[in-house]
């Protein structure tokens, strides 16, 4: 199956050693997608809690969008939190953002994330 790695210009360079996604493709095609973060495709991160979280899936739905897919293709998600705080929060972020759309997640709060200004990460598989 080939495989295809995926940096869409919509969303900010990762400033690292990966891919935002990778997109397998064979009798139907699998985007796996890295954890996106309240960075700003200008590379800047949004103000707190709730804008990151806004700011981390629109990331994802841009990576989506970039493969022909939206929130319906998604069939996992994973999230980190480094606040308990922004349960509330995420969990009406994500009601927005996925259309209704209720894949298989899992929430993790956790000590910390690659940068200590981050405060969310989402990652995700669609499959179309």
């Amino acid at each position: 199956m080939p495989i295809t790695f995926v940096n869409p210009d919509t969303v900010h360079p990762t400033g690292g050693r990966y891919a935002h996604a990778a997109l397998v493709e064979g009798p139907g095609r699998r985007l796996v997608i890295s954890g996106q973060v309240g960075t700003r495709p200008d590379g800047g991160i949004a103000e707190g809690g709730e804008a990151q979280i806004a700011q981390a899936l629109e990331n994802l739905r841009a990576i989506l969008a970039s493969q022909g897919m939206g929130p319906a293709n998604i069939v996992k998600m994973t999230v980190f939190l480094t606040d308990p705080g922004l349960i509330g929060p995420w969990r009406e972020a994500r009601a927005r953002a996925l259309e209704g759309h209720a894949p298989a997640s899992t929430l993790l709060i956790v000590a910390g994330l690659a940068d200590p200004r981050l405060v969310v990460e989402v990652e995700a598989e669609a499959f179309a």
